[in-house]
This record gives structure tokens, sequence and C-alpha cells, in this order.
């Protein structure tokens, strides 16, 4: 099953989001079967990353959530709020 991971940073976190990345990068790249798509929320102009978008397959809710919490930007205590809800593909890509 699909789950959409929407998770805010916490305001003034941008060193924080970029000292953590390279090992955020290393989780996704590690985890190619269970991240199916993702990448940051901007600012409107596009300058500054303030937030994570994910899709990630897990059999469960509690599955991705477990999951999710292993990601090096949760461990560092990056994002402020985090959303998780299970999803179905329709249109576009297939995942």
């Amino acid at each position: 099953m699909l789950f959409v991971a929407i998770c805010r940073d916490k305001p003034n976190s941008a060193d924080l989001r970029t000292n953590v990345r390279p090992d955020h990068i290393a989780w996704l790249e590690a985890n190619p079967d269970k991240v199916k798509l993702g990448g940051p929320f901007v600012t409107e102009d596009g300058a500054a990353s303030i937030g994570s978008m994910l899709i990630v397959e897990a059999d469960t809710l509690e599955g991705a959530q477990a999951f999710l919490a292993d990601d090096p930007y949760a461990g560092a205590g990056l994002f402020e709020a985090v959303q998780v809800v299970p999803w179905r593909a329709t249109v576009g890509a297939k995942l």
C-alpha cells in the first residue's frame, strides 16, 4: 500500500536541513523499494526548502510511520509536523 508523508520543517531550520541532507539522501538511496517518489516543498520563489513530501510503500500505516521515523531529517528534529495518509495512484507515473 502507498502512503504520502507531508512533512513541514520547523521555522528557521534551513541550516539543519542543509547539514543533515547528505544522510537523508543516503537513507533514500538505501531504500528504493520503499521510497517511490519524493522531494522538498519550497518557498513560492523556489529559493528555499520548507518541508518534504515522500510517497512510500508499506503494509500498514504503522509500518509507514515506523519507516519514516528512521529518516535522518526526522531523527534530527527537522520537522514541525508530519502527516502520513494512505494514497492510491490514479493518474501519471506508475508507482
